[in-house]
């Protein structure tokens, strides 16, 4: 089974799809918002969280590192 004229069909697609995606009138992606600010418990809780991680990471890490 030959799989070049799939193949280079598929390549053929993607390629215009990609050099299209630049032009003037190419569709636009708004901007995603911003979240919200993270409150004082959320912070905290990714503290804790962090040292523990750093903790770990230490206590598993080989000795001549």
């Amino acid at each position: 089974m030959n799989q070049m004229p799939l193949a280079s069909w598929l390549s053929h697609e993607v390629t215009n799809r990609e050099v299209l995606s630049a032009r003037p009138d190419a569709p636009v992606v708004p901007d995603r918002k911003k979240p919200a600010r993270t409150g004082a418990r959320t912070r905290q809780a990714r503290t804790a969280v962090a040292g523990a991680l750093h903790r770990v990471a230490r206590a598993v890490e080989p000795a001549g590192c």
